[in-house]
């Protein structure tokens, strides 16, 4: 069956000269959280691999695809995907579609088929997950990855000449723009915040609302980000599948991520035996 997907409209910079250096040096899918066009510092730690978040900052997520295939990507933060704030499989959610060398960067939570509200570091209480009710996934970004599943090629009718166009019937029809003017109710739509007074009687970013201060995502200010819907029928393996954790830097100092200044002993932890360098030579040094 095929599935709806959102790619980039024709009219958008595509940042095709903007590909993560991780992703161009090792031939991989490559995901990295952007802030100020720079992309945080990761740091592996027990099996995870953390950013630090930067509260009140805005930040993109920069996807690629190095490959000669086009794939779908399923994109979720804090446990919501990115194009209607569901909750679902990876291999049920609605993706991206990217093309082949194709690096995109993505601004926001994507509210209508020309328009994102962007993603922002906050504290939970103050985050979209909060609003939406849900808040048990915060601090975390994944991105799941599927390569496009190719149709059998289908028996040639009597007098079908090879390598002659063939029409296919609304169901099976290999369309790669799906015309959004006329989706209808079929165009997701990520649930926008409430107003003013909607906050003021739920208390939502009330300034008297406690918080926890650990980190989670906001939903910022409106950007242009204009998208098309086509139609991908991905493979149901996925590919390639990337996690990043967030926190503020005083929370990732509590989890060992960052060594607690003076911890002489959690310095300790990260010796190694071996590294590759070589021994120091006395005669060089005596000569200096």
């Amino acid at each position: 069956m095929w599935r709806r997907a959102l790619s980039l409209a024709a009219g958008f910079c595509l940042f095709l000269a903007a590909r993560s250096g991780q992703a161009m040096r090792n031939g991989a899918f490559d995901l990295s959280v952007i802030v100020d066009g720079t992309p945080l510092e990761e740091y592996p730690h027990d099996g995870r691999t953390y950013v630090e978040a930067l509260k009140s900052r805005s930040f993109t997520l920069r996807v690629s695809n190095p490959g000669s295939e086009r794939v779908a990507v399923a994109i979720s933060v804090d446990g919501r995907n990115v194009i209607d704030a569901k909750r679902t499989s990876a291999l049920g959610a609605t993706k991206w579609v990217l093309f082949p060398g194709q690096t995109i960067e993505i601004p926001g939570w994507q509210i209508s088929g020309e328009t994102a509200r962007r993603f922002f570091f906050t504290d939970t209480a103050r985050s979209y997950a909060s609003w939406l009710g849900d808040t048990s996934n915060v601090g975390t970004i994944e991105a799941v990855f599927f390569r496009e599943r190719r149709p059998p090629p289908r028996p040639m009718t009597r007098g079908a000449e090879p390598g002659a166009p063939r029409r296919e019937s609304a169901d099976g029809a290999p369309e790669t723009l799906y015309d959004r003017e006329s989706a209808g109710p079929a165009q997701s739509q990520v649930p926008a915040p409430p107003s003013a007074d909607a906050k003021a009687k739920d208390g939502y970013l009330s300034k008297n609302e406690p918080t926890d201060g650990l980190a989670a995502t906001g939903i910022g200010e409106r950007t242009s980000f204009p998208i098309e819907w086509i139609d991908f029928q991905e493979d149901p393996r996925p590919v390639a599948r990337m996690a990043l954790r967030y926190e503020y830097r005083r929370e990732l100092l509590r989890l060992g991520v960052f060594p607690r200044p003076g911890d002489e002993l959690a310095l300790r932890e990260r010796a190694r035996g071996f590294q590759p360098e070589y021994a120091p030579d006395p005669d060089r040094h005596r000569s200096q």
